[in-house]
């Protein structure tokens, strides 16, 4: 899923500074990179999406996160917004979707 969600960005014009396995990493890359956008799947290992998330919002509250999610975790997209998500993309990924979302929270 990280490959897709990385190849629609590439082919859509933006570029991909870093990627993480789980949600541990995903925050520290958050830091180290400081990038205009991340994405998050809800189900990582070690640290899901939403703990993901509100670190990242607490270390950055301007951090334009967009949350990716399975059908059927409809409540846990609500709480990422809540958290202060800017968009969510659902599994399996289209790539227009993906654009789409991405030039919503880069606007």
């Amino acid at each position: 899923m990280r490959k897709m969600v990385s190849d629609a960005l590439t082919k859509g014009g933006h570029e991909v500074v870093g990627e993480a396995g789980n949600g541990t990493e995903a925050v520290i890359r958050f830091q180290e990179l400081k990038p205009e956008l991340t994405t998050l799947d809800i189900t990582m290992p070690e640290k899901d999406g939403l703990a993901a998330l509100k670190e990242i919002i607490e270390l950055d509250p301007s951090a334009r996160v967009i949350m990716c999610s399975a059908l059927g975790q409809e409540s846990k997209v609500l709480e990422s917004i809540k958290l202060g998500a800017r968009d969510f993309v659902v599994k399996p990924f289209q790539a227009e979707r993906v654009l789409e979302a991405v030039g919503k929270a880069l606007a």
